[in-house]
């Protein structure tokens, strides 16, 4: 069963950008009640969509490069 993998500043480039397999990803933080609300949808499609798509779920607060790059201003953000 795929479950939502972590990924980080350092690791975005190898297992988001050089994914064979479309990846979706979860922007979120700890303190964010929303992101709370949303997590069971988000395993549910890591589970549901397994070999069709991956998701990974990057923490803003401790990848803030990557979340402004992609111009992730609120969160949630898929």
């Amino acid at each position: 069963m795929a479950e939502p993998f972590e990924v980080n500043d350092e690791t975005w480039q190898e297992l988001v950008l050089n994914s064979d397999t479309p990846v979706m990803v979860d922007f979120w933080a700890e303190w964010c009640g929303p992101c709370k609300m949303i997590a069971p949808a988000v395993h549910d499609m890591a589970v549901d969509y397994d070999g069709q798509m991956k998701v990974a779920k990057l923490d803003v607060d401790n990848s803030p490069n990557t979340a402004m790059q992609y111009g992730v201003r609120s969160i949630p953000a898929l």
